[in-house]
């Protein structure tokens, strides 16, 4: 067995440490994410969800791809570890797995 040295990184999740503290973060994972979402582009909000959001299956939006929708999906329930204010969202578009046009529905 050999010392690999301090922890900086594992599974995707970032590792700083001090003297007193441990920080743990996924900026670079969010990063990739957003990227892979198309998403790299468009400006933060505070809120993570828009309010009183009603999914119905009479949608104009355009189709989504089931595949990536459930990437993205799981990919969200990981960053949930380390940004924890978004865990409700991530819950609620989770719902629509099976379907994800339901979560394109009208507002």
């Amino acid at each position: 067995m050999s010392d690999l040295g301090a922890l900086s990184y594992y599974l995707g999740i970032e590792v700083r440490q001090g003297k007193e503290t441990l920080t743990l973060g996924q900026s670079t994972y969010a990063s990739k994410l957003l990227e892979r979402s198309g998403m790299a582009e468009c400006k933060p909000y505070v809120t993570p969800m828009e309010e009183r959001l009603k999914p119905t299956k009479a949608s104009t939006a355009a189709r989504v791809d089931a595949t990536l929708y459930r990437s993205i999906v799981g990919g969200l329930r990981y960053l949930v570890h380390t940004r924890p204010y978004i865990a409700f969202t991530v819950d609620y578009v989770r719902r629509f797995m099976e379907d994800p046009e339901m979560v394109t529905g009208s507002r």
